[in-house]
């Protein structure tokens, strides 16, 4: 059984995942093919892996590293589970980029990896790289599931379901982090062994829907405790953390899944030049992505030199859904997730060919999403205002259409509460012009 890594580069994550494999009985006596093209932090990556296989797994599995584009087929053929990490462009300078030229206008980020101008421009550059993926794995591993784990997941995952063969599935840790860390920001600790909840909706705005423990509906005392936190904690002009996604769920009724300096940004209420004292009230970290990159960047050096040197690495398992899904395909053993996967009805009053977040079981055929129905109005309809500019954007990608992205930009919530159609058509113009390097032409 042979597992590849695209984006191995991405060294703590494939040293997580891996780390995961060399734990599930099943999976320790895998191929492991890792894929980038960074010589230096694949080589990094192949090292800390063979250091993990031969600490934890007895050396019972293969590691090979492959470099560059005329090794991609190698690495790939013959897979079983192909994982993808990939950020095309870097930190620098695409996402530097992202963020500068829409500050020009006017328009500010938090993160801008989901929706929004970087998300949709991070999609436009990424999705060709992911069209060559696809084609050598429809050549080399026809089979092979696609763990799509590449923001912006929406769009990345929705362009490879719509337009490529391959058997794809988009993964995210915000669904299985999201009810622990709510009881526990709430001081619930008590419910969190035990407790029932589903979640559904789209990556980074799936909603906790529902919320029990023995029976007991959790929800009022979790609202309660929320607004009263949020009242306390603005009056005091503090910061606990979530202001934004407390407000969310005082407004409209539910918790959603992801960090409140995402959500921020995914709305058109909090992050607004002419009103700076939302911003101040709600402690919105304006440009965190290039902030936390930065810092990582620093950390990193020292991190490398800790892993390479240590003597026998160690690994507990972490919290993502890749080993467990394997192991669920290999064995039979049913697992279930939060997957990102086509809709076909699953949210019912969703369109059929959005890409959605629901709970998915997987086994031996593979990842299953699971009915949910309808799911309230109002939430319906945020994560519509968000599918429209996720399927703008995969139509531009699939047509290299100019004219959709515009609209991709401008159908983007925050985008059009405060720029005007000229100013989005011209940022748009100065990040083609800026990427250009990066991305096919656009017509």
């Amino acid at each position: 059984m042979k597992i590849t890594f695209m984006g191995a580069g991405s060294t703590i994550f494939v040293k997580n995942i891996m780390g995961d494999v060399f734990l599930t009985e099943s999976l320790r006596d895998v191929e492991v093919a890792l894929y980038d093209i960074d010589q230096q932090r694949l080589e990094d990556s192949r090292q800390i892996v063979d250091s993990l296989n031969q600490s934890i797994n007895e050396g019972r599995a293969t590691v090979s590293a492959y470099f560059g584009e005329e090794q991609r087929k190698d690495a790939l053929r013959g897979a079983i589970f192909v994982i993808d990490a990939i950020q095309v462009g870097g930190y620098r300078p695409c996402t530097v980029t992202d963020f500068e030229i829409p500050n020009r206008f006017g328009l500010r980020q938090t993160i801008g990896d989901t929706i929004g101008i970087g998300g949709i421009f991070r999609a436009l550059r990424t999705i060709p790289v992911l069209d060559d993926f696809a084609r050598d794995m429809e050549e080399v591993c026809p089979d092979a599931w696609f763990f799509n784990y590449t923001n912006p997941m929406s769009i990345l995952t929705g362009y490879m379901l719509k337009h490529t063969g391959v058997k794809t599935v988009g993964l995210c840790h915000s669904v299985q982090v999201c009810v622990p860390e709510l009881l526990e920001h709430l001081k619930m600790t008590e419910y969190i062994k035990g407790a029932k909840w589903s979640i559904a909706g789209i990556n980074h705005m799936a909603w906790l829907l529902d919320i029990s423990h023995s029976g007991k509906d959790l929800y009022p005392e979790i609202r309660r405790r929320a607004e009263a936190r949020n009242v306390e904690f603005i009056a005091k002009g503090k910061d606990h953390g979530d202001l934004v996604r407390f407000e969310m769920m005082k407004q409209f009724g539910f918790y959603t899944t992801e960090s409140s300096e995402h959500s921020a940004e995914y709305h058109p209420y909090f992050i607004k030049e002419s009103r700076p004292e939302l911003i101040d009230r709600f402690k919105i970290p304006l440009d965190e992505y290039p902030r936390r990159c930065e810092k990582q960047i620093q950390e990193w050096k020292e991190t490398r030199e800790r892993l390479l040197k240590a003597p026998e690495l160690e690994h507990s398992r972490s919290r993502e859904y890749a080993a467990g899904m394997m192991n669920a395909v290999v064995t039979d053993s049913p697992f279930e997730i939060g997957g990102n996967v086509m809709n076909n009805g699953l949210i019912s009053n969703l369109p059929a060919d959005a890409c959605v977040e629901v709970p998915c079981i997987v086994n031996r055929n593979g990842v299953q999403g699971v009915y949910v129905g309808r799911i309230p109005s109002q939430l319906a309809a945020l994560n519509q205002t968000h599918i429209n500019v996720h399927q703008l954007a995969v139509e531009a990608a699939a047509t290299r259409s100019r004219e959709a992205v515009y609209h991709a930009a401008m159908m983007d919530p925050h985008t059009r509460a405060e720029l005007d159609l000229d100013q989005i058509r011209e940022m748009c113009d100065a990040l083609f012009a800026a990427h250009a390097d990066w991305l096919p032409v656009y017509k």
